[in-house]
């Protein structure tokens, strides 16, 4: 294991060539526009498999053979992992999946390797510009950068270029668990993005290990990193993971995490083109919260969340009202000993929870409580005179300028990833956040209104405000898409056209049907959509069939924001082969039923033993079942190209009595993301329906059941 060399200083000049290659990179451009020509680069398709590793390939050689002549040697391996894991609550088993690894290395060898990674697959319908094929443009600039040096590296690099990051992170765990030169990685840097472009964001770090962000300030020119982001991060608060987790958590080593994190409204949509990435995105990278960014463009944001800004204006002249009568110096004294109060209190919660903000409430009772101790004389001298009024703003300038930073990151972050979650409000939330910082900002010159001789013009102003927001809130006046090419705002809606088959204990076909399957992405629904798709309204709206695994639709999501359109059966031109090889009684008394599965790429397993029977062993994972939900188990499995069968078995203890739909019921949903089976006539008819404005991602699926 590597000794920690001081703040381990090795590290320094990778990250330096990093940091500068973001500010010249003059083929990264050309690179991010081979990636994408070739289009969506879902997990087993041709574009991801084939025409992004064979490009990737062209480009490493052509580096390795201008560098041979220099102290450094590449050395190139194209790994197929094959393996399975617990992630997240279910279980991911994944077979063939695409690495290229890249060994930079002194040609004396090198005992110490620090890792960099990025992946060029996408999500279905999407190219995926800055998600993640701008980063693996970056990384082979970098890669050209160091093998050209005319001086040996002190110890090697390993460039990842992994090509299945969007099924639950299956490439970086096969090259982490598996590859040879895993063991000798002692710290990596994972390029990501959360938005589309803009600036690059450290928004983790660890595990431990400070050394490494000291390294990373010591070598980027313009850094910016955000413990908030970090602790708003891990708690997952926001519904997406990266491969950050994997190293950290399967290969146990630090590293640092960047992402792009502006404009996340098009992440993962159609949106994310090459042309929306700036040139100064990519060569000034290091370049973060530059002044585009300004007050106008989040006002801009906020509006989304309607109700949000109604909730201040109205405390606070409740609050004005009840205290009418008090006298005002009194009153405004105690407003600043609360507030300080309050903030003592934050700061011993968050110090007790061990959560690194803790900071934040740490500069609001410092700066606060110096700034009064040192005005104190002027105050009792000469009140809330102009030049004391002054001091005290300029006293607590530093805390709320760098708060106004964070509540930006907060803003630039949230808001966009609220239109992906459809499980609560999104109002709610952006109200609270609106609401908790504007007691932030006033918490401390509260005591200011009390010194003034009137509030009847400040109660007028709060009134205006309310009554004026609430008018313009309650006529609707705020849209929240728009399909403006300079700024999109999509709604997302998955739609799967899907075919379902349950099968009987006897094998026989109980019943089938098929269906546009809707799913809204966002709290919103169908309501802005039924009106220009009459049929898709809550007549149609899904129930869950308790009886059937996952209520008996091929993926996963709320369901109250699931609509089923009756619609012809489909026919893939490779369909599922889902068979049954063996089913024996063991010594211990369970039931062992072995498995093959042949079909797309994409499919899923969903296991739901019936009552009184239950799961002893499987093949998945460490071999210990794990329930996703309260009486089902999930397994995602993804492969690439030239994969066997998937075979896979699971011992179940029966129930004491047996009833007459046996012991369990297991379900295989597959998934079309890509080739002439992602289409359907009805799936193109439905889409030409929908607005500019909805961003809907459609394949086709299927779903069969089976007892046993």
């Amino acid at each position: 294991m590597l000794v920690l060399m001081g703040p381990c200083t090795w590290i320094w000049p990778y990250l330096s060539i990093f940091a500068d290659s973001l500010y010249a990179l003059s083929g990264t451009r050309k690179h991010l526009e081979r990636i994408t020509s070739v289009g969506p680069r879902p997990v087993g398709s041709r574009e991801n498999e084939v025409l992004t590793v064979n490009f990737l390939l062209e480009q490493i050689e052509h580096i390795k053979t201008i560098s041979a002549s220099g102290p450094n040697s590449v050395t190139v391996d194209v790994q197929r992992p094959t393996g399975s894991y617990k992630f997240l609550g279910g279980i991911t088993s994944y077979c063939k999946v695409s690495n290229i690894a890249v060994r930079l290395e002194p040609k004396a060898g090198a005992q110490h390797l620090m890792l960099a990674n990025c992946h060029f697959d996408t999500v279905a319908n999407s190219p995926g510009a800055s998600d993640d094929a701008v980063s693996c443009a970056v990384m082979l600039e970098v890669l050209h950068s160091l093998a050209n040096l005319s001086t040996p590296l002190r110890h090697g690099v390993v460039f990842l270029f992994n090509g299945a990051e969007e099924t639950m992170q299956q490439a970086s765990h096969g090259f982490i668990t598996q590859h040879p030169w895993a063991k000798q990685v002692r710290a990596f840097i994972n390029l990501e993005a959360v938005g589309v472009g803009g600036k690059e964001l450290v928004f983790q770090t660890g595990p431990e290990n400070p050394w490494l962000i000291q390294a990373y300030k010591h070598a980027a020119k313009h850094p910016f990193a955000s413990v908030v982001g970090q602790e708003i991060f891990q708690r997952r608060l926001i519904p997406s993971d990266t491969d950050f987790r994997i190293y950290r958590d399967f290969g146990n080593i630090p590293g640092i995490d960047l992402a792009f994190i502006e404009n996340g409204f098009i992440y993962h949509t159609k949106y994310d083109t090459p042309d929306r990435i700036l040139t100064d995105s990519i060569q000034r990278a290091g370049e973060y919260f530059g002044p585009h960014s300004g007050a106008s463009q989040i006002r801009t944001k906020i509006v989304w969340g309607s109700s949000m800004p109604l909730l201040t204006p109205l405390t606070l002249c409740v609050c004005l009202f009840l205290l009418q009568g008090v006298r005002h110096l009194e009153v405004g004294e105690l407003y600043f000993d609360v507030s300080l109060l309050l903030w003592c209190g934050a700061l011993v919660y968050f110090t007790a929870h061990s959560l690194c903000s803790a900071y934040v409430p740490m500069l609001m009772v410092a700066f606060p409580l110096a700034t009064k101790l040192l005005l104190a004389r002027e105050f009792k001298l000469r009140g809330a005179s102009v030049k004391y009024s002054v001091l005290y703003q300029l006293g607590l300038a530093l805390p709320y300028v760098h708060f106004m930073s964070l509540i930006w990151l907060v803003f630039e972050i949230f808001t966009p990833t609220l239109g992906r979650i459809n499980t609560y409000p999104p109002d709610v939330v952006l109200a609270t956040i609106v609401t908790f910082t504007t007691l932030f900002f006033s918490s401390f010159f509260l005591h200011f209104i009390y010194l003034a001789r009137s509030t009847k013009w400040l109660l007028a102003g709060l009134g205006t405000v309310f009554t004026v927001l609430l008018l313009l809130v309650s006529c609707g006046m705020f849209f929240p898409y728009t399909a403006d090419p300079s700024g999109p705002r999509p709604k997302r809606v998955s739609i799967q056209h899907t075919t379902r088959i349950v099968h009987g204990l006897d094998g026989q076909v109980e019943s089938r049907d098929s269906g546009l399957w809707i799913n809204s992405c966002d709290y919103t629904g169908m309501q802005h959509i039924t009106p220009i798709i009459p049929e898709i309204n809550d007549t149609i709206k899904t129930n869950c069939q308790e009886d059937r695994p996952f209520c008996g639709f091929p993926w996963f999501g709320s369901d109250k924001n699931n609509w089923y359109l009756p619609a012809p059966e489909v026919f893939p031109k490779s369909p599922v082969e889902f068979q049954l090889l063996s089913k024996e009684e063991t010594k211990w008394g369970t039931v062992r039923l072995t498995f093959e599965v042949k079909g797309p790429s994409h499919m899923s397993l969903y296991l739901m033993p019936h009552r009184g029977a239950s799961l002893s062993s499987w093949w998945f994972g460490d071999g210990t079942p794990q329930l996703y939900l309260a009486r089902e188990y999930f397994i995602f499995y993804t492969h690439g190209l030239d994969a066997p069968a998937w075979n896979f078995w699971f011992q179940i203890q029966p129930p004491n009595e047996e009833g007459p739909e046996g012991m369990i019921s297991v379900a295989i949903s597959s998934h079309y993301y890509f080739g002439e089976d992602q289409r359907t006539v009805q799936l193109d008819d439905m889409l030409q329906r929908f607005p500019k404005w909805a961003f809907p991602s459609s394949w086709v699926s299927t779903y069969h059941m089976y007892r046993y």
